[in-house]
């Protein structure tokens, strides 16, 4: 059964993302912090933040990417098929329009009504800015965000797209716990 779906702060949309599509039941909006199981981002919440960001200054995909990676101290980072997808909508919607490609790369520059539109939604992406926080924790030492970084790869490179023999998973899991023992007795 389809129906439409209205969220107060966006316009109904699609699976596609498209204002004024329908889309089914237990369609997912938004965009999960996988740490904690709960969405960093409402609906059309990282779209306004994205273009709060090109706001800031022009910027291609990859560096949006990284800028928000970033911004988040490494707790989110959206993926190309995320990205992509989000700037098109914000070109299709007049907001932002790619400037010509540098090294294959469409910068994208806010237009009149993207400032117009991040003017009538100034506080909203205030505050997601914000959210963020703008980098790393205060603080913590940069040999630690290395290492922090170095173990958030490893176990990225390690259980991106495989299976996980459930001897592997408790090495793994038991190295970690070590590590966090240490970590508590330092």
């Amino acid at each position: 059964m389809r129906h439409r779906h209205h969220h107060p702060e966006a316009p109904p949309c699609g699976g596609d993302g498209a204002p004024g599509r329908e889309h089914r039941h237990g369609h997912r909006h938004g965009h999960v912090d996988r740490r904690h199981g709960r969405r960093l981002f409402d609906y059309g919440e990282l779209r306004l933040l994205l273009l709060a960001m090109i706001g800031e200054q022009p910027r291609h995909g990859y560096e949006l990417i990284k800028a928000v990676e970033e911004r988040f101290a490494g707790a989110y980072s959206p993926s190309p098929g995320v990205i992509y997808p989000t700037l098109a909508w914000l070109d299709d919607m007049g907001y932002a329009r790619p400037e010509p490609a540098e090294a294959g790369r469409k910068r994208y520059r806010l237009t009149a009504e993207g400032e117009a539109f991040l003017q009538a939604n100034a506080a909203a992406a205030t505050a997601l800015l914000a959210r963020g926080g703008g980098g790393p924790p205060a603080g913590i030492p940069d040999p630690v965000l290395r290492a922090m970084e170095n173990l958030k790869l490893a176990l990225r490179l390690r259980l991106r797209g495989r299976a996980v023999a459930p001897e592997a998973a408790q090495a793994i899991a038991a190295a970690i716990d070590a590590a966090a023992l240490a970590v508590e007795r330092s």
